[in-house]
């Protein structure tokens, strides 16, 4: 087992890694740019390192820093997070290069997963059920448009190398075609340095559904069950929880097994996470696969009993996974409270805290990094914190979050917590009756509710 892990990353999730690194006697190397200093992960890490000014490309994502840092403090493994560099295959085979472990998969599995071309071709090979669509990517427009028309309309447009919905367009028939394929080039060459772009048959008010898996260098991969993620603005991530409130157990071990295979197909290493679009019938289709821990991993910790985390560091270290069966317990749900005005198109609040409440009580958890007196760099992503609820059912889990919500007193900033609250009264939210279009064309928000 490792003595000493160097976290590339900053905020929630490297305190969240420093908590696990602790339980099981590991000591830990916090990294921090000029704005972080104060920042918690910094304050509880055994080590702590200052890596650069606050911008990331000169601190967290500039990979000499993060490599001295290790070196100077007798690092031997690196864990990466989510964002920055989790998802980069230069970063994982560097690591290798200088005798640190990357607590992640290798730069091979990274490679075929992170190009969504490459990785639809491989779930296809091995029998994963994918969106019709394109082989591969398309760079002629008359081909272009003859897979748009076989496919048939509505279909979507999107960067081989895209996501966070940059270098995406939903074409409704083939007048808007080349304006579309054009600017999705165009938008992808200029996000990602890569104007590649592949065409998918658009499935009309989907549902996001992924289904959490572990892999280990001994050949087993396991999956953990479904994460509900159709709660969605501007294709990020609002609220999640698990079990999906729409999933029945025989759907749950079809897509299960789609997800072990597609793991199985890479030999995958570590945890990661296979993302599925389910239609209103419940056929499910590859959409991609994060080769990371996600932020919404603590619904999953929440039902199966795992630390996630911990899990990530046994594998990396060589141990076998826990192949027994899966055990689902009750219902979690998780909203992300960020620092954003609802109320003015959630606009960005950096500024500091004045008053810091965590709410608590029975299955109520908070992971944040975030106190009274804290300032919020400008610099990074808005969420300053996830609460967690646990219950028996999800119609308790829905009584306990709103609750918890009502607790959660943060003040000297704008928060997404009234929205929340409304969010939990509103009928269709507590039927399961949404989508991944939901938020944005039928939820309202009202600023003076609360």
């Amino acid at each position: 087992m490792f003595k000493k892990i160097l976290i590339a990353n900053r905020g929630e999730i490297a305190l969240r890694i420093i908590r696990t690194c602790k339980e099981m006697g590991i000591k830990t190397v916090a990294v921090y740019s000029t704005a972080d200093e104060h920042s918690l992960h910094v304050k509880f890490a055994d080590e702590a390192v200052c890596i650069g000014p606050a911008p990331s490309k000169d601190s967290y994502l500039k990979i000499p820093s993060i490599l001295a840092a290790a070196e100077i403090t007798n690092a031997e493994a690196i864990h990466p997070g989510y964002g920055f560099l989790a998802e980069n295959a230069e970063f994982s085979r560097i690591c290798a290069e200088h005798d640190l472990k990357f607590i992640g998969p290798s730069p091979q599995m990274i490679n075929q997963m992170g190009d969504k071309a490459t990785a639809k071709a491989t779930m296809i090979k091995n029998k994963v059920p994918v969106v019709p669509g394109s082989d591969g990517v398309i760079d002629d427009l008359d081909e272009a448009k003859k897979i748009a028309s076989d496919i048939g309309y509505p279909v979507i447009i999107k960067a081989s190398a895209g996501g966070g919905g940059r270098g995406m367009r939903v074409v409704q028939d083939e007048d808007g075609f080349e304006k579309a394929f054009r600017t999705c080039r165009s938008e992808a060459e200029t996000a990602f340095s890569n104007p590649a772009v592949y065409i998918e048959k658009f499935v009309v008010d989907p549902r996001h559904i992924e289904i959490q898996i572990l892999g280990d260098q001994h050949g087993n991969v396991i999956h953990l069950g479904e994460r509900e993620c159709s709660l969605q603005r501007r294709h990020q991530k609002i609220l999640e929880e698990a079990p999906s409130p729409v999933m029945t157990p025989e759907v749950r071990e079809k897509m299960g097994t789609a997800a072990i295979n597609a793991g199985k197909a890479i030999d995958y290493e570590g945890a990661g996470t296979v993302e599925f679009i389910v239609d209103k019938d419940l056929n499910f289709y590859f959409m991609e696969m994060n080769t990371r821990i996600q932020v919404e991993h603590p619904v999953t910790e929440e039902i199966t009993g795992y630390d996630l985390v911990k899990e990530q560091i046994l594998v990396a270290a060589g141990e076998k996974i826990d192949t027994k069966p899966l055990k689902l317990r009750g219902h979690s749900i998780e909203c992300r409270i960020n620092a954003e005005d609802p109320e003015h198109n959630f606009r960005p609040t950096a500024g500091t805290i004045t008053s810091f409440n965590i709410p608590g009580g029975h299955s109520v958890r908070v992971d944040t990094h975030a106190y009274s007196g804290y300032r919020i760099p400008p610099n990074y992503d808005s969420m300053i914190a996830k609460l967690i609820v646990s219950a028996p059912s999800r119609d308790e889990a829905i009584m306990r979050m709103r609750r918890a919500l009502e607790e959660f007193v943060i003040e000297g900033v704008k928060t997404t917590i009234p929205y929340h609250i409304q969010l939990m009264d509103d009928p269709n939210f507590q039927s399961g009756n949404f989508n991944t279009q939901y938020l944005e064309k039928s939820f309202t928000f009202t600023p003076d509710k609360n």
